[in-house]
Formats: C-alpha cells, structure tokens, sequence
C-alpha cells in the first residue's frame, strides 16, 4: 500500500463574516478558492495541475454559491478542464474528509498527486437563519436543541465546564494566535489575497482579522448568553462568523521521492464517529477514541494536538475526556491559538487544522513523532486524522 505525505498547504488569513466590516465582504467565497489554488501551484513549481489525479474540497453550506464550487473555482482559475473537481459537504469536517478521500485514494493506489481543501463564506450562513428540519427528524429530537448554541451550553452542563474554565480557554487561544502572527509563524501558510477595509480601502490581507490583541478575563466576565437566560456559552466561548479558504498538496511518497520534493508527514490512519447531535461538540471523543483503537495508540503517544475550537464548552469536555488536557494553558494543544481566536469558516476549518499541524510539526516541534487534528460537526459527525513523522 503506498503511503500518503504533505508536500504543502496554504489558506488565506480568515476574515470576519461580516456584511460592512469583513475583510472578504466583496469577495466571492469560490475567489478565494482560486486563490489557493493558484498559491500552492505559484509555491511548488515542479508540479503541473495536469498532474493532479483530482481535487476534494469540503464546503458545509453551499448557500448562495451555485453548486460544486470545488470545480467551480477550478476552472474560474484557469486549470485544466480534464482533471475532476469536486465539492464535500459533512458540515464542518467537510475540509476533514476532503483530505482523508484523498489520501485514501492515493493509498489504494488511485492517484499519485492530489488537491484536497475547504472554503466558507459565513456570509451565506447567517445567524438565526430557520433550520428546514425532516418532520420525521423533529419526531426524534427537540428543534429547539439542535442549533449550535444549545448544543454548547447542553455540553458545557453535563461535562460541568464552568465559565472560567472557558474564558481561561479563550484567553490563552487568543493570546497563543496573537504571538503566532507576531513571530511570522503563520507566513508559510498564509497567502495575500486583496480585502477591503471598513472605509473601502484595499489592502493584501495577511493576517486572521479576529485575533484580540486587547483580550482579557474582565472583558469576558461579564458578558451574557444569547442561547440562554441563564447560559454560559457567550460569543467570547463560541467561535466567530468567519471566511476562508485553504488546500493542500497531497502525494504519494513514491511520487514526492521522485520529484525530489521534501515532506515531514504522513497520513497515518483516520476515523469518522457519530453522537447525539443535541451535544454534537463532544464527537471527537468517538472519532478519537476510535482511531486509537485502529491504531494501537493512546492520548500518552500524542505529541502535538489541533482540535477545532467551535466552542470553548465541547474543546474541553473532549480534551478532557481523551485525557489529552485538563486546562488552558495547554501544553501540545492548539499551541499557535484556535478556533475562538482564528475563526471557524465551518467546512475550512478541518483542513486547516491539518495544515497547521503540518507547520507546527516541522518548526517548532520538529521532532514530534504524532499528530492529531479533529473536530466536530453538526447533527453529530466528527472526524479525526492522525498524522506521522517521516
């Protein structure tokens, strides 16, 4: 069976989702799509996209966005029109399970060269937007429970993680984001794409706009729950409307060793679990746990960890629960800050997850054996990739 390497992986900066505000309000989310394709081909020269057996990308709400929008920014960039493009929707592993078809593929022997990603504009995902449930899915669960917000506050109470226990969360993945963009960590993956300031100037947007510079338990204290009255779950514990796109070069190992190409992991194994979707942030537990069981490993062989950070509440109770951290500050956890404080462009998020991974593993922790990227996902889908020094 061949074996599956990272050869590179860009993403533009995340930008806030919002209508007068957002960096990206002007641009179409397949835009940035292209934008990194074109990033990752600009980047490694050796590789022709009439090489690439295909592409996977993940989008969870393909609102607004014409269909397939893998393709369609594909051949909006100019790429060839014979090599197959093709759009993943599991919510938000969706950029997750893009890179795990792919890598699969090439596995079984399918392709050598593969482009695997996600994209979102949470523009096209607006807050309070009505969930269409099935009538007979509304038979076996409460509406009221399925939207994110109650799912959180619903994890944060039975797992018992108190309010503080958050903000302290909150704080270290803002301040942890903070003093990555400030050492230039991010400037491998990241690539200028043009965005618009408030007042409509343009400008390369180079950095995630959501980081807090300014962020502090006092300012989180005392701010309420809009999911409920008596709720835990604020805005500062939930991640934030987001756009972003991002993707990976994959290849077989064979094929990268014949080009000459450099790599520092590889695909170990992968899982995907199921759980109630009324406390669908605790899947990564089952996602986890099962691909322990597939490998032999456990949370002691772990050494760097990425788990999307869709809300402080759901982060921990599976940190925990894995046995993986108890509290923030964590020590192989999230260590360049996550979701609260990077943003979550929902399908995106998974394959960036991965591509962090990727740059912490081979800078600042360059002899970190395994890798662990995970998150959870709406209506209970979680997914989990384990990832392996070569």
């Amino acid at each position: 069976m061949k074996e599956c390497v990272i050869i590179d992986g860009v993403r533009t900066a995340n930008g806030r989702a919002h209508k007068d505000k957002g960096w990206f309000r002007n641009k179409r989310p397949d835009e940035l799509l292209t934008s990194v394709y074109s990033g990752l081909f600009e980047r490694n020269k050796q590789i022709s996209p009439e090489e690439v057996e295909a592409v996977f990308i993940g989008s969870a709400a393909q609102v607004g966005m014409q269909n397939d929008i893998g393709r369609l920014a594909w051949l909006a960039g100019g790429f060839p029109e014979n090599v197959a493009a093709n759009t993943i929707c599991q919510q938000c592993p969706s950029g997750m399970s893009a890179i795990e078809h792919a890598a699969r593929a090439i596995m079984a022997g399918e392709g050598d060269i593969y482009i695997a990603g996600g994209v979102e504009d949470m523009l096209h995902v607006p807050m309070g937007m009505a969930l269409d449930l099935p009538p007979r899915l509304a038979q076996r669960y409460n509406p009221n429970d399925i939207p994110m917000g109650p799912t959180a506050e619903k994890v944060a109470e039975q797992w018992n993680v108190s309010s503080e226990d958050m903000m302290q969360m909150a704080y270290y993945s803002h301040k942890n984001s903070a003093a990555a963009r400030d050492a230039g960590k991010f400037g491998n993956e990241i690539i200028p794409v043009e965005g618009e300031k408030e007042d409509g100037t343009k400008f390369m947007v180079e950095h995630d706009q959501w980081i807090r510079d300014n962020i502090s338990i006092d300012g989180m204290a005392g701010m309420k729950s809009p999911f409920k009255p008596d709720g835990v779950v604020t805005a500062a514990l939930s991640s934030p409307l987001t756009a972003g796109a991002c993707a990976l070069i994959l290849m077989s190992r064979e094929k990268a060793d014949e080009l000459g190409l450099a790599y520092h992991l590889k695909y170990k194994a992968g899982a995907m679990a199921g759980c109630d979707p009324t406390i669908m942030g605790i899947g990564p537990i089952y996602a986890v746990k099962k691909l322990f069981e597939r490998t032999g490993l456990t949370a002691d062989d772990i050494d760097v960890v990425e788990i999307n950070e869709a809300f402080a509440s759901q982060s921990l109770a599976s940190l925990r629960e894995l046995g993986i951290e108890e509290n923030a500050p964590f020590k192989r956890t999230n260590l360049w800050g996550g979701a609260l404080a990077l943003g979550h462009p929902l399908g995106e998020s998974g394959a960036r997850i991965v591509i962090t991974l990727n740059n912490i593993m081979k800078t600042d922790m360059p002899e970190a054996k395994y890798g662990l990227a995970t998150l959870c996902g709406g209506f209970g889908n979680a997914n989990a990739t384990l990832w392996e020094k070569v």
